[in-house]
C-alpha cells in the first residue's frame, strides 16, 4: 500500500499526542505509558517513511532529506536503542524525557520536511545515506549515556551517589556501554565515508571536511582510551566535540540552506 504525503501532519500530530501520553508524570509501574510510547515510536517511524519519500506515492522523484528529518530520524533511533536496552524505558524520568525529545521531533519534522530530493545515482547510495544516518543514531545515543555517565560521576564526587549509573547498572559498565556505541557509530560512519567515495559523493565542501574532522575526532577518543586510558570527563569531551562536528557537517549546513538562506531570500 501506498501512502500520499498528505498524511505526514495528521502522522506528526497523532505521534506528538502519543508522545504527549507517555511522558505523563505516572508511576513506574503503570504501564500503559509504555504502550503508548510504542505506538508513538511506530508513528514516527511511518511519519519518516512516508515525508522522506521512501514510502509514499512520489517515491519516484526520490528521498526528500533535510535537518529537520535527520534529527527526528536521530531520535528515532535513540529511542529504538534505548527502549531496547532498558526494557521499554523502565526508568520513568528517562521516558519522559525521550518521550518530549520525540514530540519535538515529530513536529519539526513536520514544519521542516525538507526541501532538496535526492536520487539514487548509484547502487551504493542507498545503503551510504542508511548506514549515514545509522551513525547519527549511535552517536547520539552514546551521547545520551555520556551525559548519564557525567551526571552519574557528579553526584558520586559530591557524595549525592553511589557507583550506580543513571540506568541502575555500575558505573564503570555505563562507561563501557557508552563507549560501544562510539565504537559501534566509528565502524559505521567508516563504511558510510567508504562508500559515499565509491558512489562520487567524495567532494571538498564543508559537509565533507566536518565530517572527516567528527570521524577523526572519534578515532583520537578511541586511540587515548585504549592507549593513554581516557576516562571520565576527558573521554566525554572527545565525544561530545566529535558529535557536533558530525552534527554541522549535515544538519548545520541544510539549517543554514534550508532557514536561514531561504528566509533571508523572502
Amino acid at each position: 500500500m501506498i501512502l500520499s504525503a498528505d498524511l505526514v501532519p495528521s502522522l506528526a500530530w497523532l505521534a506528538a499526542l502519543a508522545y504527549l501520553g507517555a511522558a505523563m508524570p505516572v508511576a513506574t509501574a503503570r504501564r500503559w505509558p509504555l504502550g503508548l510510547l510504542v505506538g508513538a515510536w511506530i508513528l514516527h517511524a511511518l511519519m519518516l517513511a512516508v515525508g522522506t519519500g521512501w514510502w509514499s506515492a512520489d517515491a519516484a522523484l526520490g528521498v526528500r532529506i533535510g535537518f529537520a528529518p535527520v534529527l527526528s530520524f536521530t531520535l528515532w533511533l535513540v529511542l529504538a536503542v534505548h527502549a531496547l536496552e532498558s526494557r521499554l524505558l523502565p526508568v520513568a524520568g528517562q521516558r519522559r524525557a525521550l518521550a518530549l525529545g520525540g514530540v519535538a521531533a515529530v513536529l519539526l519534522a513536520a514544519l521542516f520536511p525538507g526541501d532538496l530530493r535526492a536520487v539514487a545515482h548509484s547502487p551504493l547510495t542507498p545503503l551510504h545515506w542508511v548506514l549515514g544516518l545509522t551513525s547519527y543514531g549511535l552517536f547520539a545515543t552514546a551521547v545520551l549515556h555520556g551525559l548519564m555517565l557525567d551526571a552519574s560521576e557528579q553526584r558520586l564526587r559530591s557524595g549525592l551517589g553511589r557507583a550506580t549509573g543513571a540506568l541502575g547498572m555500575p558505573l564503570l559498565r555505563l562507561e563501557r556501554l557508552t563507549f560501544r556505541f562510539v565504537e559501534g557509530g566509528f565502524v559505521v560512519l567508516t563504511l558510510a565515508l567508504l562508500l559515499g567515495a565509491g558512489a562520487g559523493h567524495w567532494r571538498w565542501d564543508h559537509k565533507t571536511v566536518l565530517s572527516l574532522l567528527g570521524w577523526a575526532t572519534f578515532a583520537a577518543l578511541i586511540v587515548g582510551r585504549v592507549w593513554r586510558g581516557w576516562r571520565g570527563r576527558q573521554a566525554t569531551r572527545w565525544l561530545y566535540a566529535g558529535a557536533l562536528l558530525l552534527l554541522l557537517a549535515y544538519v548545520g549546513s541544510r539549517f543554514v540552506m534550508e532557514v536561514v538562506l531561504s528566509r533571508a531570500a523572502a
